[in-house]
């Protein structure tokens, strides 16, 4: 059905990242099983029509799959058949006559910004972990970057007489993101104690576990969620949520929407303009505890 040729193009030409395209291909490969069954054989793509997808679709929620999840996985069809039809595999796109289910509004969670400022100020212990951790989260909220970027910062990224980090974010593509002074201070701090640590492998990562080696994802996130855990009884406390955090506070703040676009690295305007939801909210409420008349 042309799948490895679709993933060759999502991981060279699109650059999708590892997890990425391991999704897309689940869902593809969950589609295709769904189409061939004991009554039904299909061996070329020009075989699947609107119908096929939409039964697709209505099997899924019968079986309490959400309705984002759905549009999800159509969304995945919608691209992969896009292809096909610009290779010239198929002669019309299937998903063209597809309407998806509507989905609710989720506003993106944050954590309250004085709260997370006494966090920060007084929340670490001192030492080679304690300021690690603190940097994890001064990093997060301060700079507003996702956790794979996180994780893949090198100390030769950050530029300490520039004041500013350089990450390398979706498809590749990379990003200048100015850093504060106090982000600055614990940066040199930590880097210090790393190097006084003296760890047999020297890696060039910029946060690392308690024995010298690269941090991964979900060293970060347990970190990430048992500091927030001290100041939040949200179900949410992951590293998104601290990006949430600093978009929402520099809207809030008044910045440019485009600017906010561009430091968190986003492909177009309609992904930052969630955030503005937020800052409208926080201003009904203000308006309800102000005004005489609310």
């Amino acid at each position: 059905m042309f799948l490895e040729r679709f993933i060759t193009y999502l991981q060279f030409e699109k650059r999708y990242s590892p997890h990425t395209v391991s999704a897309y291909k689940a869902d593809l490969e969950q589609f295709f099983a769904h189409v061939n069954h004991p009554e039904q054989t299909i061996t070329h793509p020009n075989e699947i029509t609107h119908h096929h997808i939409r039964n697709w679709m209505v099997d899924m929620m019968d079986n309490d799959i959400t309705a984002r999840t759905v549009n999800r996985k159509t969304a995945v069809l919608r691209k992969y058949f896009k292809f096909l039809l610009q290779s010239d595999v198929i002669d019309s796109n299937p998903t063209a006559k597809i309407q998806t289910p509507k989905t609710p509004k989720k506003l993106p969670v944050v954590v309250e910004t004085d709260k997370l400022d006494h966090l920060l100020d007084t929340g670490f212990d001192a030492g080679f972990e304690g300021t690690r951790d603190k940097l994890i989260l001064e990093m997060l909220f301060g700079t507003g970057i996702r956790l794979a970027e996180l994780v893949g910062l090198k100390e030769t990224d950050i530029n300490v007489y520039e004041g500013t980090i350089k990450v390398l974010g979706k498809r590749k593509k990379e990003r200048i993101i100015p850093i504060n002074k106090e982000l600055k201070r614990v940066i040199a701090e930590y880097l210090e104690l790393k190097k006084s640590e003296k760890f047999n492998n020297n890696s060039l990562t910029l946060v690392v576990t308690n024995k010298g080696a690269n941090a991964y994802p979900k060293l970060i996130y347990n970190i990430v969620r048992r500091y927030l855990s001290e100041i939040s009884t949200q179900n949410k406390r992951s590293p998104h949520v601290l990006r949430h955090t600093f978009a929402t506070s520099l809207l809030n703040k008044g910045a440019d929407l485009n600017a906010i676009k561009e430091l968190l690295g986003h492909a177009n305007l309609s992904a930052t303009q969630v955030y503005t939801h937020n800052s409208v909210e926080r201003l009904k409420s203000i308006y309800k505890q102000a005004h005489p008349k609310a």
